[in-house]
């Protein structure tokens, strides 16, 4: 048996914001992070319109890029002495992650952090709160999936927790928020979103409801990422659709092993996300191609890309992903990116036992033991095209 989950109700385009007036509730609590959302005035919206609905509301500000575990608890102490029956969270997809796990502990505080950061074994949500969630950057998609990102800075351990129980009831596409991403957010963010749909569409759980999510977002990435990068208004409101669907897909037929390495390294190296993903996607296609060539040559086929083999074809893909970042100013190997090489060979065995153990390695199309991110790891590394 499969499943199929999303947010119960998502509002898209211009004022979208204002269906906060008609919550029904008596108490929200509103997560943010840095000081983005109340510099541009959005989040004074959210305040106005949740008051508007006749709510009380009380802000739990400051969480930090890539949320601590200690953040996580204090948020959920605050909302246990608050009591809200909405959370409300507004910013990328920092705030949004860490108040997905502060909604766990609000509701259920006698969990413990390590049983609940295993795959599916979050306990019921909804006995006290529904969360709704607004993005304001264009990559992440958590305001649809049902993974929040959490990390554990003592172990140097980036946690994907993962439970359709975390997938938001309301998701909220303001236009308008999307406008204000400076261009370097524009393009890691953009680049998760190209590897989301990417590695959805050859997961383990991919099905006929999200194959054409995710190819349609891949498509969307190509035509409109270069453009938002460079200011566009119209390819900025195509770039937050596009993220969403392939949020949509990822979010119930999982990922891969870009992103394994991506939360490990993320935690030793603090590359951001969306960076290391568009650095270690072609290389992860090149390790996965032996096991599902023809579905990256499907997406070739799809977007347009010219090959007269499946070779050629996936070559032309992992190309154009490699010429978007170059054209964005992303670098193409770890070490152009400017980690030492002492550090990297200091690290490169714990960060790949740790990717091994990561929630998204499963359900890769490829089997990868610790030994293969050692080679893979090394290949990103120096930039040294994957044949094996």
């Amino acid at each position: 048996m499969s499943r199929f989950t999303l947010p119960r109700d998502l509002y898209f385009g211009e004022n979208s914001l204002e269906v906060l007036k008609t919550l029904k509730g008596k108490k929200a609590m509103v997560v943010v992070g840095g000081g983005s959302m109340k510099r541009n005035g959005f989040l004074a919206k959210v305040e106005n319109y949740l008051k508007e609905a006749g709510m009380e509301v009380a802000l739990y500000e400051g969480v930090e890029p890539d949320p601590s575990v200690e953040t996580v608890m204090d948020g959920a102490a605050k909302m246990r002495e608050f009591g809200p029956d909405w959370i409300v969270s507004i910013g990328g997809g920092s705030p949004i992650d860490a108040a997905k796990a502060m909604w766990i502990f609000y509701e259920h505080p006698e969990a413990k952090f390590e049983d609940v950061a295993k795959p599916f074994n979050i306990p019921v949500l909804r006995n006290k709160a529904k969360f709704v969630a607004i993005p304001s950057t264009s990559g992440t998609a958590t305001e649809v999936t049902a993974f929040s990102v959490i990390t554990d800075y003592k172990a140097k351990i980036k946690y994907p927790l993962a439970d359709f129980e975390i997938t938001p009831d309301i998701a909220i596409l303001d236009s308008d928020i999307a406008q204000t991403m400076p261009p370097k957010l524009t393009a890691h963010t953009g680049m998760d979103a190209l590897t989301h749909a990417t590695e959805a569409y050859v997961a383990g759980l991919r099905s006929d409801f999200t194959d054409p999510l995710a190819i349609k977002a891949i498509l969307m990435i190509k035509e409109h990422l270069l453009n938002s990068f460079n200011g566009d208004k119209v390819a900025r409101d195509k770039m937050h659709i596009a993220q969403c669907l392939a949020g949509m897909a990822f979010s119930n037929a999982l990922l891969g092993i870009a992103h394994s390495m991506a939360h490990k390294t993320g935690a030793f190296f603090h590359i951001p996300h969306g960076c290391a993903n568009a650095i270690y996607l072609p290389y992860v296609i090149d390790f996965n191609k032996k096991d599902c060539a023809e579905r990256y040559a499907e997406i070739a086929r799809f977007i347009g890309l010219k090959g007269n083999t499946t070779d050629e074809l996936i070559d032309a893909y992992t190309a154009m992903i490699q010429e978007m970042n170059t054209q964005m100013g992303i670098p193409l190997s770890m070490k152009d990116y400017g980690i030492k090489k002492e550090d990297f060979e200091a690290n490169l065995k714990t960060i790949s036992i740790n990717s091994e153990a990561d929630a998204c390695t499963g359900s890769n199309p490829r089997v990868t033991k610790a030994a293969d991110f050692e080679k893979i790891l090394t290949s990103i590394y120096y930039g040294n095209k994957i044949d094996y």
